[in-house]
Formats: C-alpha cells, structure tokens, sequence
C-alpha cells in the first residue's frame, strides 16, 4: 500500500467515516445556532455551511436539504433531553413526587437555560414540514409515555389505562405550551416558578389517578 493510499483513508488520526461525523456535528451545531436565533424560514443552506465552515458539498454529503437538517438537529435534541430526563426521574425512584419533579427540572431547565433549544424544538419545527410535524407528534406521545411509566397505574391497570394515558398526554401538551408562551415571552416568570407550576399540576393529576388522598 502506498503512502498516497493510506493518507487517503486516514488523515490526522482519523478515517472518512470519523471525519464525515465530525462534519456533521458542526453542521448540526450550526443548524442550532442559526435555526435557533435567526429561524428556519430565515436561513439558507448556504448560510448554514458558512457559519459551519464546510463547503455544501459536505453538507449534501450527510443531509438531502435544509429539513432534513432541521429534523437531524431537533433529533439529535430530544435524545438528549429524553435520556437526561428519563435518568433524572430513575435516579429519584422510588419516590414519584420526587421522580416527577427531578424529571421535569431536568427538562424544563434543559429548555429555558438555552434560547436555541427552546425555539428550535417549541417552535420553528412546528409546521416546518408535514414530516416534522409527525416526528414531532411522536415526541410528545413518547413524553407522555415517559410520564405514564413513572406513574403507578391504580389498582386496575385495565379500567384505568386510558384515563392514564390521557393525563399524561394532557400534561405533556400543558407543559409544551406554557414553555412555548414562556419562550415568546409572554409569561413573566423564574425558572423555578415555572418547574413548581408544572410539578403542582402533575403531583395533582397523579393523586387523582391513583386515588390517593
């Protein structure tokens, strides 16, 4: 094998597969930045590779367009905010009250220290395309499951499933717009009061199901 062969497969340390995901970790992170601030409608694949400082022949080699960046880095978000959430909640088991409050101080936390993340994944995905729209859909369905897994079904799990999965549905949605009005900046509130609000409405909602008083 040749030295012009071997420079071609590994270069500084790393292969092309390595060095393709280092180029689309910054892209993602510029997705956030500019998504995140100027908006999705407002920003162009151009201005995303700039701010990058990739060529689009690199973009175009990890994401078909401008969406499908878009969906990459809203992914990329909520897995991070479900496995943090999820392992702040298990951390504080077996303790409901406890696990319900550590998992949304994590979430909320994660959402308002960080105006990129709250405008991307509460705002400039909604509508930004039908595909987005179902993925989006399908995290508030897995956030509303995450809630329905920390919660103890009463005693008759059967008779009581779909009222559980309506309130934790409910929730999720409460949570999600009262952020999305926080964001805009029409709730004038802490951090800390928004958490209290949100852990008040779930502990409620929590006793009432498990009929307890």
């Amino acid at each position: 094998m040749t030295g012009t062969q071997t420079a071609g497969r590994r270069y500084g340390g790393r292969d092309a597969a390595q060095r393709q995901q280092e180029r689309r970790i910054r892209l993602i992170q510029a997705g956030l930045d500019l998504f995140g601030t100027a908006g999705y409608a407002s920003v162009s694949v151009k201005q995303v590779c700039s701010h990058a400082g990739l060529t689009e022949r690199y973009f175009y080699e990890s994401f078909r367009d401008r969406e499908d960046l878009l969906a990459g880095v809203y992914n990329e978000l909520i897995a991070t905010i479900t496995a943090e959430t999820a392992q702040a909640a298990a951390a504080a088991a077996p303790d409901v009250d406890a696990q319900l409050r550590a998992g949304l101080e994590v979430f909320i936390r994660t959402l308002a220290g960080d105006a990129r993340k709250a405008r991307l994944v509460l705002i400039e995905v909604v509508g930004a395309s039908p595909r987005l729209e179902v993925r989006r859909r399908e995290v508030l369905h897995e956030f509303a499951a995450l809630i329905a897994a920390v919660v103890a079904p009463p005693p008759d799990p059967e008779a009581s499933s779909n009222r559980l999965t309506m309130t934790a549905m409910s929730l999720v949605g409460g949570v999600n717009e009262l952020l999305v009005d926080w964001t805009l900046g029409h709730q004038n509130a802490t951090v800390e009061e928004l958490i209290d609000l949100c852990h008040t409405l779930f502990i409620a909602a929590y006793r009432t199901i498990s009929d307890q008083p």
